[in-house]
């Protein structure tokens, strides 16, 4: 299987993929035992080709909560399904962006679980021998468990965000963080991933403002995303990439598919060998063609009150 996945990434680096404007999925809702107010579906793409899979939480069930979580191992990795299985979560999707060479490792930017700030938004980066100051996507939960996706930085331990991301362009930084334009985000628990997708229902792309411009993670990549929907329904979602099966996505053509699953807004999370939705019945997909789960840092979790 190593060597298909190898082959894949050669084809694809020697013919580069089209983007397309248009993603149609056909949906299959996957029938298996999960608490009331979960669904879970399968997608397919024959064409691309792609396998999609999402879970449709609806936060408005009295049953149901969202919450940032992490692993408190001593490297500060787990599995998904191993977070799952400690938290005793019924939903587990792999969250922010971490140091893969670092023991134990460090969250790329900002980190909050049960109202305890645990890394601080990075408030600047080096790209192309140049400072950036950035604002990146965030997803955080309030106390009442109601979710927002946001451009943010903190300040003295404090999180505050902006209505749009800051200007930065290639070659050419944003100024500085203006936190006199933004506002106070009170929220218990939220991370840094992104760029943020769609914006009020638009697929609205801030890859260059969030300066994610000349890395992997602006190509064809595995993909998961976490999208809000008007309903107040969390859409948590994986895209499996790398493989015969499934040749992944561009962040324009995610976008896309989440605004067509009727997001107000949406984030990209990390991707590529971490992209994993699990639930108590087994990882759902398949990362980067394997039925392997890579070790993460941050993720998002949903619990029930139900008994399965």
């Amino acid at each position: 299987m190593r060597f298909f996945v190898l082959l894949i990434l050669i084809i694809s680096g020697c013919n580069p993929i089209n983007q397309e404007g248009n993603v149609p999925i056909s949906w299959t809702e996957k029938m298996d035992q999960i608490p009331e107010g979960i669904r879970i579906f399968h997608g397919r793409n024959s064409s691309l080709p792609l396998n999609v899979w999402y879970a449709d939480i609806d936060l408005n069930h009295p049953n149901l909560m969202a919450k940032i979580i992490s692993s408190h191992d001593e490297d500060q990795r787990q599995t998904p399904s191993e977070l799952l299985k400690s938290t005793q979560a019924s939903v587990v999707l792999n969250g922010g962006y971490f140091i893969m060479n670092q023991a134990p490792t460090s969250h790329v930017g900002l980190l909050k679980e049960n109202n305890v700030l645990l890394e601080p938004a990075s408030p600047s980066v080096i790209r192309d021998n140049a400072r950036y100051y950035i604002s990146r996507g965030a997803i955080g939960f309030n106390k009442h468990n109601i979710p927002d996706i946001a451009w943010v930085a903190t300040r003295n331990d404090s999180m505050y965000y902006w209505d749009n991301p800051l200007n930065n362009r290639p070659g050419n930084p944003a100024e500085g963080l203006e936190f006199t334009l933004a506002s106070y985000w009170d929220m218990i628990d939220a991370f840094h991933a992104g760029p943020v997708l769609v914006q009020d229902g638009v697929a609205n792309v801030s890859t260059e403002e969030e300066v994610f411009f000349n890395t992997p993670i602006a190509g064809v990549q595995p993909r998961s995303a976490v999208g809000i929907t008007k309903e107040n329904h969390l859409i948590l979602l994986v895209v499996d990439g790398r493989q015969p099966e499934s040749r992944g996505v561009y962040l324009e053509e995610l976008a896309t598919i989440m605004v067509d699953l009727s997001c107000e807004e949406a984030l990209n999370l990390d991707g590529g060998g971490s992209s994993a939705l699990v639930t108590r019945n087994g990882l759902l997909n398949r990362p980067v063609g394997l039925h392997v789960e890579r070790e993460i840092m941050s993720a998002l979790a949903i619990y029930s009150d139900d008994k399965e």
